[in-house]
């Protein structure tokens, strides 16, 4: 399945300041291309909930005011695709999966992100805990909008961005490391962007 791109406005060239923020690959683009795998969900707030499960089962969930209500700082981050745009300086708005997963309580080693549209992302817990993820609403002072994931998509801008699940509804606690929708079209199952871990095998 391929993703389809709209509104994408790019730049390939970079300044001297910029090259040490690229991974290998990568060019700076001042857009946000647009890259998805099929429609763009728009669910009511009023029905929006995130929830923090373990196989399945639930163990934590918030509604989008309780989800407002808590700690939301403002990150700034460099973000890779991996089809090899690199959007530098984005600002984001969202909480912590730090706040999460303490009020949820966890013991295991991976996370599957749950979303709607059915879409899933695999990651390990040591790379969405230590201040390195977030689940985001706001981008660059605004409501996120659902073309680039909102009303809510997770945020973990060490890895390439597919692993930035748009659309996300929750964290489901596993302790195998199961391949998400990318993965199992034959993405890498990690997605380091400095290793250029695009794909399966690399």
């Amino acid at each position: 399945m391929s993703p389809v791109s709209r509104g994408f406005r790019g730049r390939r060239g970079t300044s001297a300041g910029q090259e040490s923020r690229l991974p290998p690959g990568q060019y700076v683009t001042e857009g946000f291309p647009v890259l998805s795998a099929g429609p763009t969900p728009h669910t009511p707030l009023q029905e929006w909930t995130f929830s923090i499960t373990a196989g399945g089962q639930p163990k934590k969930s918030w509604t989008w005011p309780e989800f407002q209500a808590l700690a939301a700082p403002t990150i700034t981050a460099d973000i890779h695709c991996v089809t090899r745009w690199s959007k530098l300086g984005t600002r984001w708005q969202g909480v912590s999966v730090d706040t999460l997963l303490d009020q949820a309580g966890y013991d295991a080693p991976y996370v599957m992100a749950f979303c709607d549209g059915g879409y899933t992302a695999n990651l390990s817990i040591a790379d969405v805990t230590g201040g390195q993820a977030w689940v985001a609403f706001g981008y660059a002072g605004e409501p996120l909008e659902p073309e680039h994931g909102g009303p809510a998509r997770l945020l973990v801008p060490h890895l390439y961005f597919w692993k930035s699940a748009k659309w996300v509804r929750g964290l489901d606690l596993r302790q195998t490391d199961e391949p998400g929708f990318w993965e199992t079209y034959g993405y890498n199952m990690y997605g380091d962007p400095w290793k250029e871990q695009r794909y399966a095998g690399d």
